[in-house]
């Protein structure tokens, strides 16, 4: 049987997007399963002791930068470290990947994919997540339907779905983002990926 890796993210994370090409090519390499959930980071931090930017010091903030030039130099990925529309609300956004997860006839590749596609649009592009029409164009450009997946997106269903993301990453002991749960074995950040390989690998 496959492994399985639950991939709980923000979808505005800038490490997430760092990560996103190579957890998709570690995934193919070890034909693992991948369920994306997207989490709401107002409902995360607050009960795992975690600040949003905003509000951290400084010097944290002012070092994230740091990291995040470097990690975009050593991984060739574009990144603008402080695109315009952010800090933004990223919602809709979480709730339209939960909508293209559990769509019928859709599943966790087109997740996924969205998913990573809004990433690479906030951070590469400067793309404002937070405005619905800019998701249109995203949904539009990885072949979705816009229409489907946004009135998917207002249903109780995918609300309650993308709100139980959250409670679910807090269940197992995440508090932030990009992790990857494997077996229960929680893998922090895109800079454990080298980690989270070798403990598929030893699945065999």
């Amino acid at each position: 049987m496959p492994a399985h890796i639950d991939y709980y993210t923000f979808i505005a994370s800038p490490w997430a997007y760092l990560g996103s090409k190579r957890l998709e090519a570690i995934a193919a390499k070890h034909k693992a399963t991948v369920r994306i959930i997207p989490m709401n980071a107002g409902d995360v931090f607050p009960a795992t002791g975690g600040l949003p930017l905003a509000k951290r010091a400084k010097q944290r903030q002012d070092y994230r930068l740091h990291e995040l030039r470097r990690w975009s130099e050593h991984l060739d990925i574009k990144i603008i470290p402080l695109p315009k529309p952010f800090p933004l609300n990223d919602m809709l956004a979480g709730k339209l990947v939960v909508a293209a997860r559990d769509a019928a006839g859709a599943g966790a590749d087109d997740a996924i994919r969205l998913a990573h596609r809004m990433m690479a649009a906030l951070w590469a592009e400067e793309r404002d997540l937070a405005n619905p029409e800019v998701l249109e164009e995203i949904v539009n450009e990885v072949a979705l339907d816009p229409a489907k997946l946004f009135s998917a997106a207002e249903t109780d269903a995918v609300q309650a779905e993308y709100a139980r993301g959250a409670q679910q990453a807090i269940e197992v002991g995440v508090f932030g983002a990009p992790t990857f749960v494997l077996n229960g074995e929680p893998f922090w950040g895109q800079d454990r990926l080298d980690f989270f390989d070798r403990a598929l690998a030893k699945l065999g």
